[in-house]
């Protein structure tokens, strides 16, 4: 069996495949092969920021990470195992996490890693995972398998700062409605420095778009700039809201924030929230150091772009992650126009489980659509969508409830609901999680 893509969603195909008794072949061509946003050679580098998403049950995107917990997802054991503080959210420190799922696939007995590019789509069973930064060989392979182009978008990666640099004496620690406790960093701004602020942004050295590309930003990874010119006051409703905040100096709401996420362990780097941009990176120091706090802030790394890669999966995938015209290629990660981390490995996963109950002679499974993990692929292989682009989980996307129920309560009723039909669909349909030695589901890393 074969893999190809070591990022999230290849390394949770891979572990499923393993840990059903399958030997896997999983090929990652870095550090063979560069690619333009990487830069290590661990599996499951996380090049964008560093948060998994809300953690609660009141959105989908955490009621996904619970399904996969109840799947025996090998990554949410390891972000588990490698978080940091983020308030509501599940963050992870980035090098311990790439540390901890190369460890984890590395000491799998049933999977050899093999270091190099892959050019041609392979005639056997395989989980192509590639992700948004397929090399160009294979993108063209793909092309010729599927016969249609691609659908591509552009990606902006937020700057990260030391802490150590953060002036306190400005800043402060909170998290929104002090939900969390002081997880975040906050740059509070007034209404002369904001507006002067997104002037400045307006105005930046952007990186110029070559001609042959065509840009299409997903709305998740929006670069400041472009909200920016949207209007004067998008960036205050946006990453920049400064809802649920009190500056304890004077005891008011800032007109703007800007917030600083935790990025490792240690409490060392820090990110900014939302600030995905693809101003040059001299502009982006001198527009950043605008901000309150940030005047003498030390930039680790910054913001930059790179181009996304996506199928129009309604047109080419059945919902089991097979692509149609080839059932013996499954397709995985955000190259089937899932965007977001968890997203990307519950779609690995999916393909992991029916690529090893396809090798067992069982049939592939679907998971119930009013499921956080079923809703999002029966929209993402929705064969009469037309009007395609990525998307996130979300509760948008699941059947109604029969009552009437609103806001929270109608989240709590969709999650519980989800968690029961997961469990009846696991036993139906034999789709386990490792066990231990005790016979129960398995939780902490192999």
């Amino acid at each position: 069996m074969t893999v190809i893509g070591g990022g999230l969603a290849g390394c949770e195909a891979a572990w499923q495949l393993a840990r059903s008794g399958i030997g896997v072949d999983l090929h990652e061509m870095r550090p063979v092969r560069g690619t333009e946003a990487h830069q290590t050679d661990r599996l499951g580098e996380l090049v964008c920021s560093n948060s998994f998403r809300n953690a609660t049950l009141e959105t989908a995107v955490g009621l996904l990470k619970e399904e996969m917990r109840r799947l025996g997802s090998l990554v949410m054991q390891v972000a588990d195992a490698t978080q940091v503080p983020a308030g509501a959210c599940l963050a992870v420190d980035r090098v311990h996490f790439a540390d901890g799922l190369t460890r984890a696939v590395e000491a799998l007995p049933n999977v050899r890693l093999v270091r190099q590019e892959v050019t041609e789509l392979p005639p056997s069973l395989t989980i192509l995972a590639t992700g948004p930064l397929t090399s160009p060989a294979l993108s063209e392979a793909l092309q010729t398998a599927l016969g249609r182009t691609h659908l591509y978008f552009y990606d902006a990666i937020a700057p990260i700062v030391t802490g150590d640099s953060v002036d306190m004496e400005i800043a402060w620690k909170a998290s929104r409605y002090g939900k969390g406790g002081e997880d975040y960093i906050n740059c509070p701004l007034d209404r002369e420095q904001y507006y002067r602020f997104v002037a400045a942004v307006g105005g930046a050295e952007k990186v110029a778009t070559r001609d042959f590309e065509r840009c299409i930003y997903f709305e998740g990874c929006m670069p400041i700039e472009e909200m920016a010119r949207r209007g004067p006051d998008t960036l205050a409703f946006g990453p920049m809201r400064p809802v649920g905040l009190v500056n304890p100096r004077d005891g008011k709401r800032p007109y703007a924030c800007v917030q600083l996420r935790q990025d490792d362990a240690e409490g060392r780097l820090f990110n900014l929230v939302g600030f995905q941009t693809k101003m040059t990176y001299p502009e982006q120091r001198r527009v950043f150091r605008m901000i309150p706090g940030l005047e003498r802030a030390e930039f680790v790394r910054l913001g930059s772009l790179h181009r996304n890669t996506f199928i129009h999966s309604p047109s080419l995938l059945e919902p089991t992650l097979e692509l149609r015209r080839r059932p013996s290629l499954f397709v995985a990660g955000q190259l089937i126009g899932v965007e977001g981390y968890v997203e990307s490995a519950a779609s690995g996963l999916l393909a992991g489980v029916n690529a090893a109950r396809l090798c067992h002679r069982r049939a592939a499974v679907v998971p119930p659509a009013t499921t956080a993990i079923g809703s999002l692929v029966a929209y993402v292989t929705d064969r009469l969508r037309r009007d395609f682009q990525p998307m996130n989980a979300n509760y948008g996307l699941f059947p109604p409830t029969a009552g009437t129920l609103r806001g929270r309560d109608k989240k709590a009723e969709l999650g519980r609901r989800a968690c029961a039909d997961l469990e009846g669909w696991i036993a139906t349909e034999e789709v386990e999680p490792p066990l231990d030695r005790g016979g129960e589901r398995r939780r902490a890393l192999p």
